[in-house]
């Protein structure tokens, strides 16, 4: 068997966060258990899992992708780095998470940047202080005993490791990760208080212990890593978070650094645990406060904030009773989202070129509460991702149907026919077949000259895609859409949907509905408004 490379490159890079994903997936709920601080509320390991799996989807992304270029083995190291950074910044949930996303990204910086001659020892001792640096820039203010404290012992091991070699140096980062993890209870009253380590910093020495594992082959064993006490009842009650903000305010940020500088100052006068993390126009931004309204209006008027998550810290209370079935369904845009909700459907946002991962996908299974779910993924690409949710979720006892919808427009034939009323097994299979009824176009611009199923497009180039093959290739956006049209329509039909994006022109839509009414007088044609959708135009035919 060969023995794995010391110097990192993209396949160490991939190797990594799989173990960094697996690790986190086993130590879960042990390290939610210990989550006392900032805030008491039991879900840094599910925090810092979600956001590797950003992460390690970008990165497994940029191989596939990779793979359709002829004559070449891997991708370069900096596109695998910057792809895991960028990933774990869109994808970061929670304080721990949003740190560790600005980690990876200072890693990155240096990585990103390295030539073939460099030593990479070297350079895992400057990426590994780098890292710790932009993650101490990056909290309002830093607190020591937490994973910013051991992330620069992590750095600082690293830095007097005098071996050669990028094992070496990941081996010694390591275990100066574990010794500063096992002093944070000195550190910090609240952690003394309640017996724990820090829950970041645990999560962290699992992501230097994949590390290790990525470069040398064996991942350490779980040595210096503390296991959880049942926290007595009272002690929420006692811990700062008792006394603090009501609500977590999550988002990202299209902004520039000057304006981002004002959001800070801003921020910090609102509420506490702010963390901004980013750069390069894109921001993901983490705070705690009591108004959560005005820390959203900070955002707007800074840029443009999305993906918007806001958590009540609030007393427990009892969950409300269980509806009996619901629809969860994934969308590409602002109005379908409105659309599917109107339905009643939970809905998770798609944005292009950011797919969701599976703890979004369960995230909106658990937000439904019921105790059936009808899933529908509405992409081809997320067949793995909605299974691996949907055997997440019957694991946690809600019965999952997942219907392998490939488009939006299939989803909403699907949702369409859905009647709660009925048996879960035939609801299921009446939408499946309307789905399946259903064939699915969609028009996009070919970003660069390629081979296609239809022929050589170039840059700029319509492409009309039918049942997500490249069937037309043209020169303006209407004309090939009534191409696509004309040979969907071939096959029959009584129904064609259109939604239409953003960068759709506005008189799209009467060209195509006359288009429909004159060469098929017997179909009827509805309209929707997508919102930001990656396609300008998505066509169902029923």
């Amino acid at each position: 068997m060969p023995q794995p490379p010391d110097d990192i490159d993209a396949v160490a890079v991939r190797t990594w966060c799989s173990l960094a994903l697996e690790a986190l997936g086993r130590d879960r709920e042990a390290i939610d258990a210990i989550n006392v601080y900032p805030v008491a509320d039991g879900d840094t390991g599910t925090n810092l899992y979600l956001t590797v799996e950003s992460a390690a989807a970008a990165v497994e992304a940029v191989f596939t992708a990779h793979e359709t270029v002829p004559g070449t083995s891997a991708p370069a190291l900096a596109d695998a780095v910057r792809a895991m950074a960028h990933g774990a910044l869109i994808g970061a949930r929670g304080n721990s998470g949003t740190i560790l996303a600005q980690l990876l990204r200072g890693m990155a910086e240096v990585f990103g940047a390295a030539t073939g001659d460099d030593d990479h020892a070297e350079l895992l001792r400057e990426a590994l202080r780098r890292a710790a640096e932009s993650a101490y820039r990056a909290v309002a203010h830093p607190v020591e005993g937490t994973v910013l404290t051991v992330a620069t012992a992590a750095a600082d091991a690293a830095a007097a490791e005098p071996g050669p070699g990028s094992t070496a140096v990941a081996r010694a980062a390591y275990a100066g990760a574990c010794t500063a993890l096992d002093a944070t209870p000195g550190q910090l009253a609240v952690l003394g208080r309640a017996g724990v380590v820090d829950a970041g910093g645990r999560g962290l020495v699992d992501v230097l212990a994949a590390l290790v594992g990525a470069l040398s082959g064996e991942v350490p064993a779980a040595v210096g890593r503390r296991a959880a006490p049942a926290l007595p009842p009272h002690f929420t009650d006692d811990c700062p978070a008792g006394g603090g903000p009501a609500f977590e305010v999550i988002y990202l940020l299209e902004a520039d650094e000057d304006a981002v500088a004002r959001l800070r100052a801003r921020l910090d006068g609102l509420g506490d645990s702010l963390v901004v993390v980013g750069g390069d126009g894109l921001w993901n931004v983490h705070v705690h406060v009591d108004d959560a309204g005005a820390a959203v209006e900070a955002g707007l008027e800074a840029g443009r904030p999305h993906r918007i998550r806001i958590t009540h810290f609030g007393p427990a209370t009892l969950p409300p009773e269980q509806a009996q079935r619901a629809v969860v369904a994934v969308v590409p845009g602002e109005g379908l989202a409105g659309l599917c909700a109107e339905a009643g459907a939970t809905t998770v946002l798609a944005r292009p070129g950011e797919l969701p991962a599976s703890g979004e996908l369960v995230d909106a299974i658990r937000r439904a509460h019921a105790r059936e779910v009808v899933l529908l993924p509405n992409d081809a690409e997320l067949r793995h991702t909605a299974a691996a949710a949907a055997e997440q979720a019957r694991a946690e006892g809600v019965r999952v149907a997942l219907i392998p919808t490939r488009s939006a427009v299939q989803g909403i034939a699907a949702l369409a026919v859905h009647e709660p009323e009925r048996r879960f097994d035939e609801d299921v299979v009446a939408m499946t077949a309307a789905a399946g009824a259903t064939r699915y176009g969609e028009l996009t611009a070919a970003e660069r000259q390629s081979w296609t199923t239809a022929g050589v497009c170039q840059a700029g180039d319509v492409l009309g895609l039918i049942d997500g093959d490249v069937a037309v290739i043209g020169t303006d956006l209407a004309g090939t859409a009534e191409t696509v049209l004309q040979r969907m329509l071939a096959a029959g039909g009584e129904l064609v949907t259109l939604v239409l994006g953003d960068a759709a022109p506005s008189t799209l839509a009467d060209r195509l509905e006359r288009f429909v009414r004159e060469g098929h007088l017997a179909v009827d044609t509805v309209v929707y408004r997508g919102g930001s959708q990656a396609a300008p135009l998505l066509i169902g035919v029923e």
